[in-house]
């Protein structure tokens, strides 16, 4: 950590004396307004595939740590957040059932794979300075990332553009004890593209045993052998280590929100990853009209993670390939495009359980014991996918698409021998999941379209075995068939932007995981569920002068999700509301622009009541948070520029729970702990400084 603030300081203190040198007059930049969706932005989804996509024009709205707030601003997608390392992202109600962690969606990190063979992401691996966009694919629908109910999420790393090199230092402090610092090298000419970046982060949070720290490198480079082959390299490293201070009961919620869970903060628990991602691409133009991408990848996690209930250590070696031809021909005299691919994910995952001695180390936290379990699983999944896209009429494009998903658990009991050992596999059937999506432009401001697509999760590694350790061989994939209309709209000489998408999911072979104990689940297909719902994004674009502008923005979702079949036990719980989804989500802000180098933005979040058990007697109190930033960019001369950063976030202190699990039981007379508390009032202010070469 010394070091590392020594050279932080030696770099900005270089940056800072070369800036002293007087501007000329006319080296003043003029920014672009900020806006909330950046139309801009490389699409990565096929064809007309509907996406939406937030650049790092949105990630400078908040804290450089906030990834969480940048994506929130999407409809439909909402990230409940217990801590830096603690996410749950959920998409239309899908994954909102999960406990911990993110799952029934497809993350992807420039076109790689990064969703671990039991179908779980983790966002939060991800340095948010890092990335150039995220792109986000609502159901089913992408044909080519994965058709998971959930949807996809396309993340991609900054490059450079246009021939040039660029050193970028950003340096961020803050409310509890936050220091955060990325460097970044960038540079592109006619042959090769690099990315090159290292960011220290270290906070010791708001609740007690919560202190987080993370460093990570980035290499991302591509090399252009000539006019038709190009081959990349991609190089993703993070070790972090985080406390785990766990969710509260009501009454502690109130009382203090900033302690942690007894029996963790007892523990000292934690969690400590490494994480590797290490992929080569290589792209090959046939001709005009075909080309291929195809990508060999490995990924390496080592997580060890003492818990009150016992120590993790586990460590994951996952590898695959991707491959994609896409081309274009003539059908019926009308132009028509085509991909055509297979994606292979394969990982190794390892883990042993021991005791934790924690009670027995006079208070010094956990205590590695005797190991009482040691279990080997093989987990394979194999995407095969295509899609065809045709101009029907002059105005109406027609896209279909074809997944086919194959997916096998092989697990090994390497602990218990006889007749409890517990080792099994379990194949599930092959599935077939179509998509039809339609696309009608009335005008160049005016588009409609519609969208129907089936969807599948598996079950999680949870899910799958009982609390025994046996693969339980009546548990189902979830499937589902996504009806949605949509429609985008540009008016008022293009300066307001509406989004607007209304649509339908119906799920069978709903997942469920019942906690049975601290570390304990019985998964089991419980019924059917209805997602319907309405998402509105609206923005609009105020040009008082050129060097005053103004852009408000609302996001709003309507969730009305229930269950339609679901009988747990002898409760019916069918037409209940589905837990942990809020019915209304409000997203608003102003992003304001004056004197050509000053930006102001204030974002307001309104999340109304989650229901926290099946049978809707229990629900999370609703909250409205509100953030504000001022930014100050100015060029100092042709090579420097100089950003200076100021924000509060929960600029009101409000108390709220930006995480709840679900349908959580208490043991030992405990207080059932539902709530994980939100930040109260906290700053943080940054320094940015640029060269260019």
């Amino acid at each position: 950590m010394k070091s590392c603030l020594i050279f932080c300081f030696f770099i900005l203190s270089a940056f800072w004396a070369l800036g002293q040198q007087t501007p000329v007059q006319d080296s003043v930049t003029v920014l672009k307004e900020v806006l909330l969706l950046e139309e801009l932005k490389e699409k990565q989804t096929t064809g007309i595939v509907p996406s939406q996509i937030i650049g790092d024009k949105i990630f400078q709205n908040f804290s450089p740590i906030d990834a969480v707030s940048s994506i929130n601003q999407i409809p439909g997608v909402y990230i409940l957040s217990g801590a830096l390392n603690t996410n749950r992202i959920t998409i239309r109600g899908i994954g909102a059932r999960t406990l911990f962690g993110t799952d029934k969606l497809r993350l992807y990190y420039n076109e790689i794979p990064v969703t671990n063979g039991s179908g779980f992401s983790t966002i939060e691996a991800y340095d948010l300075e890092n990335l150039s966009q995220v792109e986000v694919v609502k159901g089913p629908k992408a044909t080519a990332f994965g058709t998971n109910l959930g949807g996809a999420i396309l993340l991609k790393s900054k490059e450079s553009l246009g021939k040039t090199t660029n050193f970028n230092n950003n340096t961020t402090l803050g409310s509890y004890n936050l220091f955060k610092n990325n460097l970044s090298v960038t540079h592109s000419d006619e042959r090769i593209l690099l990315g090159l970046s290292y960011g220290h982060l270290e906070t010791d949070g708001y609740r007690d045993n919560s202190r987080f720290e993370r460093d990570g490198f980035l290499l991302n480079t591509n090399y252009k052998i000539n006019a038709n082959n190009s081959v990349g390299f991609l190089l993703n490293y993070i070790d972090y280590t985080a406390q785990i201070p766990s969710s509260l009961g009501e009454t502690a919620l109130n009382e203090n929100p900033r302690q942690a869970a007894f029996t963790w903060n007892a523990a000292k628990g934690f969690e400590a990853n490494k994480y590797t991602l290490l992929g080569v691409s290589y792209n090959h133009r046939f001709s005009s009209n075909l080309k291929n991408t195809t990508s060999v990848f490995y990924t390496y996690l080592d997580h060890y993670e003492p818990r009150p209930f016992g120590i993790l250590d586990e460590y994951t070696n996952g590898f695959g390939f991707r491959s994609r031809f896409m081309g274009s021909f003539k059908m019926f005299d009308k132009n028509a495009t085509y991909s055509l691919g297979t994606e292979l994910y394969k990982d190794e995952y390892n883990w042993s359980e021991y005791d934790n001695l924690y009670q027995d180390n006079n208070g010094e936290g956990s205590l590695q014991g005797d190991v009482f379990a040691r279990n080997k699983e093989f987990r394979t999944q194999v995407n095969t996918f295509g899609t065809l896209n045709i101009s029907v009429l002059q105005r109406l494009q027609l896209q279909f698409g074809l997944n086919i998903n194959s997916t096998q658990y092989d697990f090994r009991d390497l602990f218990n021998t006889g007749d409890a050992n517990s080792s099994a596999n379990r194949k599930f059937r092959t599935i077939a999941l179509p998509s039809l999506t339609a696309n009608y432009r009335f005008s160049e401001v005016q588009t409609l379209y519609a969208n129907l697509s089936r969807g599948f999760s598996n079950p999680s590694l949870e899910e799958t075995l009982t609390p025994d350790g046996v693969i339980n061989p009546d548990i189902a994939q979830e499937t589902g068939i996504n009806y949605e209309l949509g429609t985008q709209l540009f008016l008022l000489d293009k300066k307001l932007n509406i989004l607007l998408a209304v649509y339908q999911m119906d799920v069978r072979n709903l997942l469920v995981a019942e906690r049975v104990g601290d570390d304990q689940f019985i998964g089991k297909n419980a019924g059917k569920t209805k997602h319907r719902g309405i998402e509105l994004a609206l923005n609009y674009r105020w040009i008082i002068d050129p060097s005053f502008k103004i852009t408000p923005f609302v996001n709003y979702t309507y969730n009305d999700h229930s269950f339609v079949d679901f009988v747990d036990g002898e409760d019916d719980f069918s037409g209940n509301p589905l837990t942990g989804v809020p019915k209304h989500r409000l997203n608003s802000g102003l992003q304001i622009q004056f004197f050509d180098n000053f930006f102001w933005n204030t974002t307001h979040q309104y999340v109304s009541s989650i229901p926290l058990t099946d049978a809707n007697n229990l629900a999370s109190d609703s909250f409205n948070v509100f953030n504000t930033k001022l930014k100050y960019e100015q060029k100092l001369s042709e090579a420097f520029t100089l950003g200076i950063d100021f924000g509060i976030n929960n600029l009101f202190n409000v108390r709220y729970a930006q995480s709840v699990l679900i349908n959580t039981q208490a043991f030992g007379g405990a207080e059932p702990r539902y709530y994980y508390p939100g930040n109260n009032l906290n700053y943080y202010t940054s320094l940015r400084l640029g060269y260019s070469l």
